[in-house]
């Protein structure tokens, strides 16, 4: 049932959908094209999407290509209504996209809330859900899909939405194209592709990526390597593809900046390094469809995915400042003394630093088998598709310590050895999901059509503790259950989720659709192993095991329309309401951005809101824009992250969920000054936003240990972009300015603490409260060269609406 705070909204939508009925009711204006969309990550027939309860938005490749995003959410949040991104690590290859409120972040830690699809493959590690962005091959991607909602045929954390992609293939890219860029902050971005149809109906494709920068802020270095192939074989029944992506990463995310330090040295300056994050990959794919008949179609995929993650932190030690060990050296050769005698054996009393090390490996492999139906039933128009699926993960995950002393510089210089092990952590962990799933589209008649879905999930999450095995418990509490530190333990879970659509077209450029929807996700390895509050850890570097966690289960109701005004200008309309039972939230136990804690369920969490788009074409002119309004709130109390607050202790029903802004206005316009020559420009705004840490909204300064008012201020910057096209020769020149009028600003961040001075930045060995921001970049403009060779050509491009 819809929370009483959004009928306004949805009283307001249903007026302008009745003037908008009664506007198209006379006359339908023929549509120019009929677009056909698959409603299952695993391509199968595909609906019209007059006959789809929902607002799908759709973007091809060669958008983002020449936009000249740097990553699918670099385009997203440029472009995309609901969609955010927080620059939590200051990399662009690290991103935290949030859409309706509900995250796909690249770091361990964040409660996901998005499934990301390549291929019909779910590309969310396992090891916390995690989306790593540098691992999807940007040059390679044909088409992107953005479905809204809780949608269960996308199976597990699909709580707010899926993103699917779909890869270029040798069929659809004829020709080869190569293009490079440099520019601000010592970027050069290298690109290649290549793909062919031969005769008897094989296709390829291959593509690579190369970027190197140097990075905007201090110490932020990223170097991406990827590469994407593809062999295919097509006849008039049955299509064989083969894809392969490898990537070899090296990023350096430096994360957020305390805003005194950030006023004293600049936007560029980082709190405490290095932060480095090295990812490798080799990930194969292979699909195949068969049409059984003329109406029925058998697919299906296989797939195995590698994935080794090695990340380095360096951190402030918190429990130097709790003991009250070189909080009582001032300076930092003293500092640095303190450390390196080690008086009492004990580098954690004595040492401000430290350097934390991880080491995953996560293989994954599994399969789809999906039969798709699109014979009539009782004479009317009906489409069935059934599957069944299975997935398995296996994770091997190693972490450590080594103490060290802060520098001048703040980075981290460690002892020549580490600390013993109960500073470490090495957890193996399995995962398997066993799934069912169908849905019917029924024609009612030419106007109305339903549809209904549902997904089975099984999920059984194996974890082994390779250190502390079941019996071991926290110095001070032998034989306390409460205290016990292995991470080994067996958790099923299992749910049936359902899904109803119906859909209303009283003409052919207009279409009215209410869903409901509900979805689930499964906590992972990782959650399951840092869940006990008497045994706090920190993510990813500690871990300490049970209380079990219950799986999060979304319900949401969807409501919207859709059409066409005239013959070149489109639009949508949408409202949507989606609740989260048994949340699973991750509580710190300290003031700190590193301090430890631990996962819990924290009750129901809400999200609601409305997507408004326009978009057409006029002349020379393309013109889109798009407003959204998000509502995400807490609707039940708990014990958050509360130490920085002055007054408040829990958080309480009502109170808004951090990292969200309420109001988004994106307008993106390009004009065709000649048949060569294109300009493109982009204007985002977003409101202000609570910070994290600041849960339960309750934060204010007192103006010496108190800092910062818990938000981070709303913005609107300005990009701009062009290209031109010599007239057939093949070569193209193009360049961006990203925030073009140098505007200062911050995507958001957390209400933490610091431990540095306010005026000299020195190390002080005691802490007070502060805002700590993600800063956005300065200006900054890039110029490249392309050429495209041996009859070349886009692939299919897919406008939003």
């Amino acid at each position: 049932m819809l929370n009483t705070k959004l009928k306004p909204v949805v009283l307001a939508v249903a007026g302008v959908l009745v003037m908008s009925a009664n506007t198209f009711a006379a006359d339908a204006i023929k549509a120019e094209k009929v677009e056909v969309v698959s409603v299952t990550p695993l391509p199968g027939i595909g609906l019209t999407e007059d006959k789809i309860p929902a607002n799908i938005q759709k973007v091809s490749g060669d958008k983002m290509v020449e936009q000249g995003a740097a990553t699918i959410a670099d385009f997203m949040n440029s472009n995309m209504s609901g969609v955010n991104v927080v620059e939590t690590q200051g990399n662009p290859f690290q991103p935290d996209l949030t859409f309706h409120g509900f995250s796909a972040n690249a770091l361990l830690g964040a409660p996901q809330g998005l499934s990301v699809y390549q291929d019909g493959v779910r590309l969310n590690e396992a090891f916390g859900d995690v989306v790593s962005w540098d691992l999807i091959p940007m040059n390679a991607i044909k088409q992107m899909q953005l479905i809204p909602g809780t949608n269960p045929l996308y199976g597990l954390n699909t709580l707010g939405g899926a993103i699917s992609l779909q890869t270029k293939r040798g069929r659809d890219v004829k020709g080869g194209a190569v293009q490079a860029l440099a520019g601000s902050w010592g970027r050069n971005n290298a690109q290649f592709e290549y793909g062919n149809l031969l005769d008897n109906g094989v296709d390829y494709f291959v593509s690579g990526n190369y970027f190197d920068e140097n990075g905007w802020r201090d110490a932020s270095s990223t170097t991406i390597r990827q590469m994407f192939g593809q062999i295919g074989w097509q006849n008039e029944k049955t299509d064989l593809n083969l894809t392969m992506s490898l990537a070899d990463n090296d990023m350096v995310g430096n994360g957020l900046v305390p805003q005194e330090m950030m006023r004293n040295l600049g936007r560029q300056a980082i709190y405490t390094k290095p932060d480095q994050t090295i990812n490798k990959m080799a990930f194969l794919n292979l699909t195949g469809s068969h049409w059984l008949n003329d109406e029925t179609m058998l697919s299906g995929n296989l797939y195995y995915r590698n994935v080794r993650t090695r990340t380095l932190n360096g951190d402030i030690n918190d429990d130097v400042d709790e003991v009250g060990g070189t909080n009582t050296y001032q300076t930092v050769a003293l500092q640095q003394a303190a450390c390196i005698a080690n008086t009492n054996n004990t580098p954690v009393l004595d040492c401000n630093g430290a350097l934390n090390r991880s080491n995953t490996r996560k293989n994954g492999a599994g399969g789809t088998l999906q039969v798709a139906f699109n014979q009539p039933l009782a004479g009317h128009s009906n489409q069935l598709i059934t599957g069944v699926g299975f997935d398995y993960s296996n994770i091997n995950f190693f972490q450590n310590r080594q103490y060290g002393y802060l520098n001048s510089d703040r980075g981290i210089t460690p002892l020549s050895y580490y600390q013993d092990h109960d500073e470490w952590t090495s957890l193996k962990g399995d995962t398997y999901t066993w799934s069912g799933y169908a849905t019917d589209t029924f024609s009612i008649n030419d106007k109305w059509h339903l549809t209904a879905s549902g997904r089975y999930n099984h999920t059984k999450v194996e974890n082994v503790d390779q250190i502390n095995p079941p019996g071991t418990y926290l110095t001070g509490h032998p034989n306390d259950p409460l205290y016990d530190q292995t991470l080994t333990g067996n958790h099923t879970f299992s749910r049936l989720n359902p899904a109803v659509g119906l859909n209303f077209t009283p003409t052919k450029d207009l279409t009215f659709y209410g869903s409901y929807n509900e979805g689930s996700r499964a906590p992972t390895s990782m959650e399951l192993g840092c869940a006990n509050p008497n045994v706090p850890c920190k993510m990813p570097n500690a871990m300490a095991g049970d209380p079990p966690l219950k799986q999060v289960v979304t319900r949401s109701v969807d409501l919207g329309a859709k059409g066409r005004l005239g013959e070149s200008l489109t639009w949508s309309l949408a409202a949507y309401h989606a609740e989260n039972d048994d949340d699973i939230h991750f509580t710190r136990t300290g003031t700190r951005a590193s301090s430890p804690g631990y996962f819990s369920n924290v009750g129901t969490t809400s999200r609601e809101g409305i997507d408004l788009a326009l978009s057409g074409k006029f002349g020379k002119l393309s013109l889109l824009t798009s407003y959204s309004y998000i509502n995400a709130r807490y609707e039940d109390s708990f014990q958050g992250f509360v130490g920085n607050n002055l007054n408040k202790t829990k958080v309480a029903p009502g109170d808004l969920i951090p990292g969200i802004p309420a109001n988004q206005l994106k307008v993106r316009g390009a004009y065709q000054f000649t048949p060569q020559f294109n300009l493109g420009l982009n204007l985002l705004a977003f409101s202000s936003q609570i910070l994290q840490g600041n849960e339960n909204n309750g934060y204010y300064s007192n103006g010496t240990s108190y800092l910062g008012n818990g938000r981070a201020p709303g913005y609107s910057i300005v990009n701009l972009d062009a290209n031109y096209k010599f007239e057939n020769t093949g070569w193209e020149v193009f360049a961006k300015v990203n925030n073009i009028f140098d505007k200062d600003y911050v995507t958001g961040g957390m209400q933490a603490s610091s431990m540095f001075d306010k005026s000299t930045n020195a190390y002080v060995g005691d802490d007070y409260r502060t805002s700590l921001f993600a800063p956005g970049a300065p200006r900054a403009g890039w110029i490249g060269v392309r050429y495209e060779f041996g009859g070349a050509k886009k692939s299919d491009s897919v406008d939003r609406d």
